[in-house]
Parts: C-alpha cells; sequence; structure tokens
C-alpha cells in the first residue's frame, strides 16, 4: 500500500527509503489503520534481511513510512539471479 521513494536523510546524512500513503487511502479511516499496524509490525522486526524501518510520520497532512535504504536491485532481480530451480 503506497509508493516507495528513495530520499535523503538531511538531519543524519543518509539515504532512505520514503514510503508515501496516498491521500485517498489517508482519508480512509481502516485503510490508514493499516497502514499504521503494517509500520507498527515492521518496526518490530530486527533481521539483517529485513529494511530498518526508522519512523512513521505526517508532514503537511501527508502520511510516510521512513525506512532502511538496501542498496541494489529489486526482489525480483535478486530471484531471478539466485534462481534455486524453485517455482514462484
Amino acid at each position: 500500500m503506497g509508493e516507495v521513494y528513495l530520499a535523503q536523510d538531511t538531519k543524519l546524512d543518509r539515504k532512505v527509503a520514503l514510503k508515501i500513503l496516498p491521500a485517498e487511502v489517508a482519508s480512509n479511516r481502516s485503510r490508514m489503520e493499516r497502514f499504521i499496524r503494517e509500520a507498527k509490525a515492521a518496526a518490530a522486526l530486527t533481521h539483517p534481511n529485513i529494511a530498518q524501518v526508522f519512523e512513521i510520520n505526517e508532514h503537511d497532512g501527508t502520511h510516510f513510512i521512513a525506512m532502511e535504504f538496501i542498496d541494489g536491485g529489486t526482489l525480483r532481480e535478486k530471484i531471478h539471479r539466485e534462481s534455486t530451480g524453485l517455482n514462484y
């Protein structure tokens, strides 16, 4: 749910992945609650293969999750590079 952008954390001078919740979703209470649950669930996980959540916030009416940016290709590209012969 939402779109993810590469952004710059100017306070800590680092790249972050910024997941933006579309305005039409934010105006729907149940979808907004789902967005918050998603952020909390992701923030509770600590694993080298899972992007760390830095914050969930809102700025000028735009809700977002700021996450660790992991440089590299997409998951689809990684699966093709490291194919194990499994069907997916």
